[in-house]
């Protein structure tokens, strides 16, 4: 069973904590050495406290905090593996636990030619990196990172499969904007995660959304959720915490209200969420996606898997030809990445004949 409240685990168990470090402001690679050491610290402190904690997660920008300087950015950009992971790695091996890291950013292959990436490290009870992911969904159109391509899953600890996504997570990393896409979500639990990791420096007035969309994430994929999120005020934007620690039902073990240094802890069950992929039947999500209306086809003689072919045409579209699903979306949305009466720095505003076109289109959508 899994379950929150005491500071143990066991066999069956993965002890996961999340927590909830205030957004730092940093400028320069000394300053963000310093703030790591205190990262290493707080691991290395939090073990004692929770002698069953596996696995700790920090948030998105809680090593090196948001660069709202481009050159910043690009100093102080690192290589990983490197000094900072080296540190990271050094306190898990220390402490005996797992720990998932925010690198804002990682050098580019092209560096300093091209933009960093927004990237996360899964670190083992060893010190070594298991998983390195990188957002493939920046949230523009603010954020400049260079975006990802794909997801990963690794066994994490006691052989929990583990995804890690970046805010917008065998065990996937998902980063902050990365969580506000479905998609992303279904490929991590269909790559087989158990568990979806989700680092997230979110700031108001998104809370109740973000709250709320990481609950039915759960819920929608049968995945146990672990967000860190950041709080307090960087001179810019104000984070508005609530860590939490979801079951695979959806419902929440544990969550921090707004405060610096929150902490939650549970302990996440293995078999049980095995057993509930395996043997759910009316809500399991995972299987019935591609047994479609298995029920009726077998009472119509066509065999016992149901139907497996993609009934969504975006989806097929979105594989065979990207840029007709690019133009598809364009056609309900807007032709240009800039937004004339809110502009944004670094954006090219839209010129006034594609913003007709897309007023004409858009009327005549209307219309039908």
């Amino acid at each position: 069973m899994s379950r929150h409240g005491d500071i143990s685990s066991s066999a069956d168990t993965v002890g996961v904590c999340v927590f909830q470090y205030p957004m730092p402001r940093l400028h320069t690679t000394e300053e963000v050495f310093e703030n790591a050491k205190k990262i290493c610290d707080i691991v290395k402190g939090v073990k004692t406290g929770l002698p069953g904690m596996d696995l700790i997660v920090f948030p998105e920008y809680s090593t090196m905090g948001i660069m709202y300087d481009r050159q910043e950015m690009f100093d102080t950009a690192c290589q990983i593996p490197g000094d900072l992971t080296d540190m990271f790695g050094a306190a898990c091996k220390e402490a005996g636990v797992w720990g998932v890291f925010s690198l804002t950013g990682e050098q580019h292959e092209e560096h300093p030619k091209k933009n960093p990436y927004n990237t996360l490290v899964l670190i083992n009870d060893q010190g070594e990196i298991v998983q390195k992911y990188r957002k493939i969904l920046p949230w523009t159109p603010v954020e400049g990172w260079s975006p990802g391509s794909t997801t990963f899953v690794s066994e994490g600890p006691k052989g929990m499969k583990v995804s890690m996504i970046i805010c917008d997570a065998m065990l996937p990393l998902l980063s902050c904007k990365d969580g506000n896409y479905p998609e992303i979500w279904r490929d991590c639990a269909m790559k087989g995660a158990e568990l979806i990791i989700r680092p997230q420096g979110y700031m108001y007035p998104a809370k109740d959304q973000q709250v709320q969309v990481s609950k039915t994430m759960a819920w929608c994929n049968q995945v146990y959720v672990a967000v860190a999120n950041a709080s307090g005020f960087d001179g810019v934007y104000t984070y508005f915490g609530h860590s939490a620690i979801i079951g695979a039902d959806g419902r929440t073990l544990g969550e921090c209200g707004t405060e610096d240094n929150g902490i939650q802890y549970a302990q996440l069950s293995i078999s049980q969420i095995r057993d509930a992929r395996a043997n759910d039947q009316s809500q399991n999500q995972l299987f019935k996606l591609t047994h479609r209306g298995y029920t009726g086809v077998y009472a119509n003689g066509d065999g016992d898997k149901g139907v497996a072919e993609c009934p969504f045409d975006f989806y097929k579209t979105w594989v065979t030809n990207p840029k007709l699903a690019q133009e598809m979306s364009e056609t309900v949305t807007r032709r240009t990445i800039g937004v004339a009466c809110c502009p944004v720095a670094g954006i090219p505003p839209p010129n006034t004949e594609e913003e007709d076109e897309l007023l004409e289109l858009t009327n005549e959508l209307n219309l039908e």
